[in-house]
C-alpha cells in the first residue's frame, strides 16, 4: 500500500471528511510515515494505521492511532476563528 502514498498527500480520518494534515516523509524501515497534523505538528505513524489510500488521500484507521495522535486529530480546527466568513466570488456582492 505504501507504494501509492506520495509526499504531500492529504491525510484524513474519514473518507469524505475534511483533510487534517499531510504526508511529510515516507520511511521504508520500519514502514512508517511522518505526517503533519494541523495545529499539532509532526507525528510518526506506522503503516498499519493507514486504512486506505486513493486519489492523493491517506485515510487513517483511528482505532490504530496512538492516544496523542488521536487527540490531535480532534483539535485540528481549534485555532480557526469562528467569526470568520469567507467573502463570496463577487457575483452577487455590492461594491
Amino acid at each position: 500500500m505504501h507504494e501509492s502514498i506520495q509526499l504531500g498527500d492529504m491525510v484524513f480520518v474519514s473518507d469524505g471528511g475534511e483533510g487534517i494534515g499531510s504526508v511529510r516523509e515516507i520511511r521504508p524501515e520500519p514502514p512508517e510515515l511522518v505526517i503533519y497534523i494541523e495545529n499539532a505538528g509532526d507525528f510518526e505513524l506506522p503503516l498499519s494505521a493507514v486504512r486506505g489510500v486513493h486519489s492523493g488521500k491517506v485515510v487513517l484507521d483511528v482505532t490504530r492511532l496512538e492516544p496523542r495522535l488521536r487527540e490531535a486529530t480532534r483539535h485540528v480546527r481549534d485555532a480557526a476563528d469562528p467569526s470568520y466568513q469567507a467573502r463570496g466570488n463577487g457575483v452577487d456582492e455590492e461594491e
